[in-house]
């Protein structure tokens, strides 16, 4: 495990992010993926977000990605959403006969933080701080 630092800190933050497809639409091959993923790693450094898995299945994309104390997640999601749904019906026009509004991912998404231990480990390290 290799930690990250900054001026201030170090440390090591892992995200796993779901993102769906509106109405669960099945628009996603491997080439619609790749691009989504271009997409991603062209915007994630403005964030301090790195890409360290990309997967998707017909209707949905998983991200594992590393970020930094300062990033903004919900921005950074926010703004690669209304890049990324611009850009591919705009590149894939037959996303468009899939997808009749102007909407391309759903509102909402799922993002879990991972790390190396399990919260049980964690729970019970904090716990035990300053017993012998």
């Amino acid at each position: 495990m290799e930690l990250e630092s900054n001026h201030h800190s170090v440390f090591l933050l892992h995200y796993h992010l779901v993102l769906v497809v509106k109405y669960r639409r099945k628009v996603f091959d491997d080439i619609v993926s790749a691009r989504a993923r271009e997409i991603f790693e062209y915007i994630a450094p403005k964030y301090g977000i790195t890409v360290e898995e990309w997967n998707h299945d017909m209707d949905h994309v998983h991200v594992l990605f590393r970020a930094q104390p300062k990033s903004e997640l919900s921005k950074f999601i926010n703004a690669y959403k209304s890049a990324s749904s611009r850009l591919l019906k705009q590149e894939f026009p037959q996303i468009r006969q899939k997808l009749w509004k102007e909407y391309f991912w759903s509102r909402s998404f799922c993002l879990l933080t991972t790390g190396g231990a399990p919260i049980e480990v964690v729970r019970r390290y904090i716990e035990n701080q300053g017993r012998r």
